[in-house]
Formats: C-alpha cells, sequence, structure tokens
C-alpha cells in the first residue's frame, strides 16, 4: 500500500506541486491539428491545470497563451484573430503568439504601457497530427525519434478522447498486461479480416488464431519488466498448450506515454494528459508499417464513439458506460459493448476522479506499476534537487533524439529461444514497412 502524501504528490498536477512540475519538463499533447481546422483556427485548451488558448495566427503560424486577457481576464477564446494574433474584443487590447501585447488601442496616444504587458504563452509544435506544448522552464526537450514521429503523415492517424479521471490511473491500465484476459474478453470471436481499426481483433502473430480467442484461453501471463533509456518495456509471455509461447511486447515511455500493439500492422502510442487533477485526455498516435493509414474510416470508427467539441465518449458514467447484462452473459465480459477503449474507461474512472491507493492491493502482474511509481517519485525528486541530467528522456544532446522505436509487437513460436523471437518479428516488420522504419 501507499501513503496518502504518495498517493497526492504522484496525482495532483498544478503549478507548485511536485507532479506537475515533473510533467511540464516534457512536451504535452495539447490538441489535435484536426481541431484547427475551421475557418477560425482558435480553441479552449486546458492543460495541468491551466486554461489556455490555442490558435493559428494569420500566417499559419501556431500560438498558445494564456485565455483570460491580461487586462481584466476577458476569454480570449472569442478574441479577433487578426494582425498575426488575438485581439481581445473588451478593449481591443492585441496579444501576438508569444503572448506580447502589442497594442492598447483604447490607451493615449504614446503610450508604451503594452510593452510591459505579457500573457502566459508555451511553445508548441506539431507532429504528425498532435500539436504538442511545452509548459516547463528553460528549453524544451528533444523529440525522441519514435515510429508514430519517424513515419509519413500518410501512416499515422491521430485521435483523442476525455476521461473522467486523474491522468496517472488511465496510464496504468496500459502497462497491466494481465487485465486484457478479463476487462477485454470476447465471449465470440469475431473474423479478424474484419479488424481493421479495432484493438485486439487481429490474428495472434502469425497465427489463424483470433487474438480475442488467444486472451481468452491463456489467461495467466508471465510478465518480464526491463528498464531502457525510454522508460519500461513489459514482455507478456502467454505458454500455450502446443508448447509455443506468445509474446507481447509493450512499453511505456516516460512520463506519461505508452506504446503497444493494435495489430500486426500497426501500432498506438499513447499518451495520458491532465486536463487537471481530476480530468484527463488521452491522446493516440495510430502507426501503420504497412499500407497508408485509412485515416477516413478510422475517424468514422471512432466517431461513432465520441461527441465534438470535447471528444467525451457517449458512453459514460451519467448511462452507466452502456451496461447490459444480456450481453455480460453472453458477448462481452463487460457487457458494455465491442469498443475497449470503454472497457478502460469504465475500469479507471469506477475508481473515482484520483482514486485511493491506500486501499489498494498490489499484486505479483502489477509489476510495471510498481516500477513506474518509483520511477516518478525518483524524477519529482530529482527535479526538486535541481538534478535535471537525472530524468528519464532528457539526456545530453543527442541522447533523447537517438531513441526509436519503441518495439510494440505480438509474436508466436517456440518457448525455447523466445527471447529471439520477438526482435526478428519486429526486424521482418521493419524490413517490409513500406516506409524507412
Amino acid at each position: 500500500m501507499m501513503s496518502q502524501e504518495q498517493n497526492d504528490r504522484l496525482t495532483r498536477v498544478g503549478k507548485g506541486t511536485d507532479g506537475g512540475a515533473l510533467l511540464r519538463m516534457y512536451w504535452q499533447p495539447a490538441a489535435l491539428s484536426d481541431e484547427l481546422v475551421s475557418a477560425r483556427p482558435v480553441v479552449p485548451v486546458r492543460l495541468l491545470g491551466e486554461d489556455l488558448v490555442l490558435f493559428r495566427d494569420n500566417r499559419g503560424e501556431l500560438g498558445l497563451i494564456g485565455r483570460h486577457c491580461p487586462h481584466r481576464g476577458a476569454d480570449l477564446c472569442y478574441g479577433r484573430r487578426e494582425d498575426d494574433g488575438l485581439r481581445c474584443p473588451f478593449h481591443g487590447w492585441h496579444f501576438d503568439r508569444t503572448g506580447q501585447c502589442v497594442e492598447q488601442p483604447g490607451e493615449p496616444e504614446g503610450s508604451r504601457m503594452h510593452e510591459n504587458i505579457r500573457a502566459v504563452s508555451y511553445p508548441v509544435v506539431e507532429r504528425n497530427g498532435v500539436v504538442f506544448a511545452y509548459m516547463g522552464p528553460g528549453d524544451p526537450p528533444a523529440f525522441p525519434a519514435l515510429d508514430c514521429f519517424a513515419a509519413p503523415d500518410s501512416h499515422v492517424f491521430a485521435f483523442k478522447g476525455l476521461w473522467e479521471c486523474n491522468w496517472l490511473q488511465a496510464l496504468e491500465v496500459g502497462i497491466d498486461p494481465a487485465h486484457a484476459s478479463f476487462l477485454h474478453r470476447f465471449l465470440q470471436d469475431e473474423d479478424p479480416a474484419q479488424a481493421y481499426g479495432k484493438q485486439f481483433r487481429d490474428k495472434a502473430g502469425n497465427t489463424n488464431m483470433p487474438m480475442t480467442q488467444l486472451l481468452r484461453e491463456y489467461p495467466r501471463p508471465e510478465i518480464r519488466v526491463e528498464a531502457t533509456d525510454y522508460g519500461l518495456r513489459l514482455i507478456s509471455l502467454r505458454h500455450m498448450a502446443d508448447g509455443r509461447s506468445h509474446v507481447r511486447v509493450t512499453n511505456q515511455i516516460f512520463p506519461a506515454a505508452i506504446c503497444i500493439p493494435m495489430s500486426n500492422e500497426m501500432t498506438i502510442t499513447q499518451w495520458h494528459v491532465p486536463v487537471d487533477d481530476e480530468t484527463c485526455y488521452w491522446f493516440a498516435m495510430f502507426t501503420s508499417f504497412g499500407k497508408p493509414v485509412d485515416k477516413s474510416l478510422m475517424r468514422e470508427q471512432r466517431m461513432k464513439e465520441h461527441r465534438l467539441p470535447d471528444y467525451a465518449p457517449l458512453k459514460n458514467r451519467r448511462n452507466n458506460y452502456g451496461y447490459n447484462p444480456d450481453e455480460q452473459a453472453s458477448l462481452t465480459y463487460t457487457g458494455m459493448g465491442l469498443d475497449i477503449n470503454v472497457h478502460d474507461q469504465w475500469a479507471v474512472e469506477s475508481m473515482g476522479r484520483i482514486q485511493d491507493r491506500t486501499q489498494e492491493h498490489l499484486g505479483r502482474t502489477d509489476v510495471a506499476i510498481m516500477k513506474h511509481r518509483r520511477k516518478l517519485l525518483a524524477a519529482m525528486k530529482a527535479v526538486k534537487e535541481g538534478d535535471l541530467a537525472a530524468l528519464p528522456m532528457r539526456g545530453a544532446v543527442g541522447e533523447v533524439e537517438a531513441i526509436r522505436g519503441p518495439v510494440s509487437i505480438d509474436a508466436i513460436g517456440e518457448t525455447e529461444g523466445w527471447e529471439a523471437l520477438w526482435p526478428e518479428a519486429d526486424r521482418a516488420r521493419r524490413a517490409g514497412s513500406s516506409w524507412a522504419a
């Protein structure tokens, strides 16, 4: 069990908190590029407890500044987008994308007061459909050469979803390999040929067995966790009755992302980003090693489960996540439909807005969760002591940029020698990739 003080340190993200200070040392997804595809590309963003506004200026450059005008607090999301910035409709104060006030048209002629007025602003960059923000001190860290960033835009699809819980419990469901055999258990198997864009629906490895069947029939994985330069590598071994083993390799990318196989062709790199202490977004980048992603189909699939503009799921605690006891008896383990995001959402939201970890009892299958929490606490201590060189994913020049992958794959082969099975499967997939993977 964990103390209340430790739980607070891990989950609280506002300014002045240890957790918030750590997360601000890394690039965080702030919005989807799709959210800015309109005649007026201005959207509200709430990130790490701060209210901001993201916009493209008239030249197409991105700005992320404080949402409330430094004059008297009016909402700049309704600002006039003109003159390469946003102008507050209240008194006409004009701000560029750095947050600098460049004009106060109602002030006396010749006034230079605007030179001393600056809204909060943060650096932003776009990567394959996601706008990332850096909210920490000093220069932002480099971007690693993860597959989701290295792939061409045509091979990456980005989406997000709102969950009503703390970011950490949302992340931890992704580094819990045992839950897939239960929470995502399907009592009937679908045709893998109809699996495009769906998690756990492809064939398992190089067999004809549906992944859903394998997870259902082998619910006790042997789990190994290895420290890496990007965070943690999780290896889940399901030893099959015919003498072979299924090897599933997933990853925790420090501090707040995971990378997992979606199918034999695609991986998912997913961040869990605090809106505030009690709400988060997951941002997923689906990366194809084969054909270009059918973005229209994947968006259509996900928009059946979400609403705009906040990307909130249609199934939620207010309608019992669509729970159907008849379905639970015959079709799915949860009775909550076929979208596994809903299963995960129920699991993490049902813990409460912030999970009370003083009451939990972790088992051996929770080894990655325990290791990641220790890494977080150690990193918070390093930030507090100013030892930024000790932080994962913030190494010396060239180190972070050299981080690639990570390998996320399912493979099946002989149990003896399984250690070589997944690297070889990854090499074969990359060798056959339609881009320089």
